[in-house]
């Protein structure tokens, strides 16, 4: 019985040291914790001041601007998040996005039966400097990504979709699928394709490649041309189409 009892003896004094040493691992996490708090909130301090000393780099400045955005990224800070306070008081970067934002809509929309709701991020650029003249700062591709993702997040419609090299605004409804955006990068070079194309070039079958087709031309972003060379059916995509076209 004696030896029963040194056991059950051994058992309590292993439970309360582990228990001392959980009590200790949340005491020292808690403190890393508070310590981090205090270093982020150190930075949050000095990018407020770095912002007041380079507000009119920051406002005029898109690369500026672009560098800015990312440091206040790395530290959880989004001077998009909200119209009010110390960001939009100090920067009014707030007001200059939802302005860019607005122009974007109307532009996307006056335009969107010529080139069925898609639209290069440089025709965008040339379109917002055109009709904001003197008043608008330059803008650069950055910003409208920036501007178009917050739209994007209001469930508008709008996302940013990439064809190689290029990026494009998308302003209807309804998201792009791995095969859309195949087929749209495969017709970007010439602004056409065709269904023997992609069959033959992607080597997809003849039901896929019609099956993307057939989407894109119902959601209005590729038109269709009977009177290709040969008899061959071209599909166009006016939102590649360039300005002069």
């Amino acid at each position: 019985m004696a030896r029963r009892r040194v056991g059950l003896g051994a058992i309590n004094k292993d439970k309360l040291d582990k228990e001392k040493y959980a009590a200790k691992g949340s005491e020292i996490a808690e403190l890393q914790l508070s310590h981090v708090s205090e270093q982020l909130e150190t930075f949050r301090k000095h990018l407020e001041q770095f912002a007041s000393r380079h507000k009119n780099d920051i406002k005029k400045d898109p690369e500026f601007r672009g560098h800015f955005q990312q440091m206040c990224a790395r530290i959880g800070v989004d001077p998009l998040a909200s119209s009010k306070g110390f960001w939009a008081q100090a920067l009014g970067v707030g007001d200059f996005y939802y302005e860019l934002g607005v122009q974007i809509i109307e532009i996307c929309l006056a335009t969107r039966d010529r080139n069925g709701g898609l639209m290069s991020f440089d025709e965008l650029r040339k379109r917002v400097l055109a009709t904001s003249g003197k008043t608008r700062q330059d803008v650069s591709e950055d910003d409208l990504a920036r501007a178009i993702k917050k739209l994007h997040l209001l469930g508008s419609g709008f996302a940013v979709i990439t064809a190689g090299n290029h990026r494009f605004v998308q302003s209807v409804p309804g998201e792009l699928s791995m095969d859309h955006s195949t087929v749209f990068q495969k017709a970007e070079a010439t602004s056409y394709t065709s269904l023997e194309i992609l069959v033959k070039d992607l080597g997809w079958t003849e039901q896929r490649a019609r099956a993307a087709l057939d989407h894109l031309v119902g959601e209005g972003m590729a038109w269709v041309d009977q009177q290709g060379n040969s008899g061959t059916v071209l599909y166009w995509f006016p939102g590649l189409f360039s300005d002069g076209s």
